[in-house]
């Protein structure tokens, strides 16, 4: 029954993204509407994204000097090894697990209230592909600005470590930032950068799936929600395991 269910939920999901990706009926509106999410799904989540990166970046760098004690490991050992889990998990898989829970249910409780309240119904009924109108606009806007995000997570997680040599003296400034700048690859920035674009669709349209097809009430579309996080949650955790194979090897 597992299985069956999960092909039967796999094929539903296929054939929902083949209703997605059509030509919109009315560009004008497309774009609209893509600029208007730009703003809900990315703009809105900067806040987020700042708190969480400062005090991440902080709480790596403390932990860093902490367990390197060793008078073999070279003093700028903090700042590179801070540098390289911010680039190669933190600023795309860790964020994009958090933002999971702010984006994806976002998107499965709007859908979802649409659906239980039979508006997409009357999109359907006037003769407009509802799931390209309602989630292809979220799927661009939020893959648009993703990298912006990440920037933004990398820049202030850096601060985060900053701020935490400077006001409590745990290592050096001048140490920690040669560490940051020591044996930099530019690779690890466009890495992050196209796994988050992986993640962000991930994200916008398994959530925009079970906001689609939830059938019930307002209880249903709080399931429908916390399924949607879970889901994505998953799937951003085995497809970071692929692309970390496939381009760091």
């Amino acid at each position: 029954m597992v299985i069956t269910d999960s092909l039967t939920t796999f094929g539903q999901y296929c054939l929902f993204i083949n209703k997605i990706f059509s030509v919109p009926d009315r560009w004008k509106t497309f774009f609209r509407r893509t600029f208007f999410e730009i703003t809900k799904l990315g703009v809105d989540s900067i806040p987020l994204v700042i708190v969480i990166s400062l005090f991440i970046g902080a709480v790596i760098t403390i932990q860093m000097q902490l367990n390197i004690v060793s008078p073999l490991v070279p003093s700028y050992s903090t700042g590179l090894a801070t540098r390289e889990i911010i680039l190669l998990e933190f600023s795309n898989s860790i964020l994009c697990l958090i933002l999971a829970g702010k984006v994806g249910s976002n998107i499965a409780s709007e859908i979802g209230t649409m659906r239980v309240t039979e508006q997409i119904d009357a999109l359907d009924i006037m003769g407009i592909n509802s799931a390209n109108f309602l989630v292809l606009p979220k799927i661009v806007g939020f893959l648009v600005y993703m990298p912006i995000l990440v920037i933004f997570c990398i820049f202030t997680s850096f601060l985060g470590g900053v701020l935490i040599s400077i006001f409590t003296g745990i290592i050096p400034l001048n140490r920690f930032i040669y560490g940051l700048q020591t044996m930099f690859v530019e690779w690890y920035v466009w890495y992050g950068l196209i796994k988050s674009l992986f993640f962000s669709f991930i994200i916008t349209s398994v959530s925009a799936y079970y906001g689609y097809f939830v059938k019930g009430g307002a209880l249903e579309v709080g399931k429908a929600s916390t399924n949607a996080v879970v889901a994505s949650s998953i799937l951003i955790l085995l497809l970071d395991v692929v692309l970390t194979k496939l381009l760091l090897q």
